[in-house]
């Protein structure tokens, strides 16, 4: 190989290892946009919020890079060569803006407790026709992580009826009408009740004792004291509950059964 052509090839290296570095102090900055703001905490693994950003800015932050090493020639001159990298430039912004938005329109805002479970609910899952109506804290959905909810009990008559038809042709259910969202603290009681014994969950999955038992020492809480209930979400989950009704923590496990 030519002493040029090792000279070219070392140019586009160094010119796409930059635009590697730049790429990854851009996607740091995205990351703590979506995990301090709209993922918090184990939110990102319970609606997904993860992997769906690992993907999006996983293929921005190479395929940058990559085009920047494939057109870099000094040889075309700087303003040929400056009007190839805004193109690249360009392109790789608009499609993490547009990664962005579908991270952010798929943002968890709600986590809902329903008769005897819990639902993550994402702005996408949201009725949104009855914002209007709903308590007025919960008419505009929140940017900075989920609230914790629970659902009133649908009004006998035309309110239950109704209730029964939204989930069976369009697919709401309570959680995701903003008519029947009521603050969580209010039902911390009703949550206890409904809730199972952890001695139940431990006993299913024998093999995930030691480690959901560990977890529960983390957060100081007996395995006695404790009590779960399932969570829709993505994955399998259920929710770890403590006497007085809190969250105390999450557990990757399937609590229907």
């Amino acid at each position: 190989m030519t002493e040029s052509r090792l000279i070219a090839l070392k140019d586009r290296f160094v010119a796409a290892g930059w635009h590697l570095a730049i790429s990854a102090l851009l996607a740091a900055a995205c990351a703590a946009l979506v995990f301090g703001l709209w993922y918090p905490g184990a939110f990102r693994l319970l609606a997904g919020g993860q992997s769906l950003f690992l993907l999006v800015v996983s293929v921005d932050v190479v395929l940058g890079p990559l085009l920047t090493f494939a057109v870099f020639n000094r040889a075309k001159g700087w303003p040929h060569l400056r009007r190839d990298l805004a193109v690249i430039g360009a392109l790789q912004l608009a499609g993490l803006v547009y990664g962005l938005h579908t991270v952010y329109i798929a943002r968890p805002v709600a986590l809902v407790f329903e008769a005897d479970r819990f639902r993550m609910v994402s702005a996408l899952d949201v009725y949104e026709p009855e914002l209007p109506k709903a308590r007025v804290e919960y008419r505009k959905l929140p940017l900075t992580g989920p609230w914790m909810l629970a659902t009133r009990d649908a009004e006998a008559g035309a309110e239950k009826s109704d209730a029964l038809m939204m989930a069976l042709e369009k697919g709401f259910d309570m959680g995701q009408r903003p008519l029947f969202w009521e603050p969580y603290d209010a039902f911390k009681s009703v949550a206890v009740r409904r809730a199972r014994p952890m001695k139940l969950l431990l006993d299913r999955y024998p093999a995930q004792l030691n480690q959901m038992a560990s977890v529960l020492a983390k957060h100081g809480l007996a395995p006695d004291a404790a009590r779960f209930a399932p969570v829709l979400a993505r994955g399998d989950w259920v929710a770890v509950l403590d006497a007085q009704g809190n969250i105390v923590t999450f557990l990757e496990a399937d609590g229907f059964f």
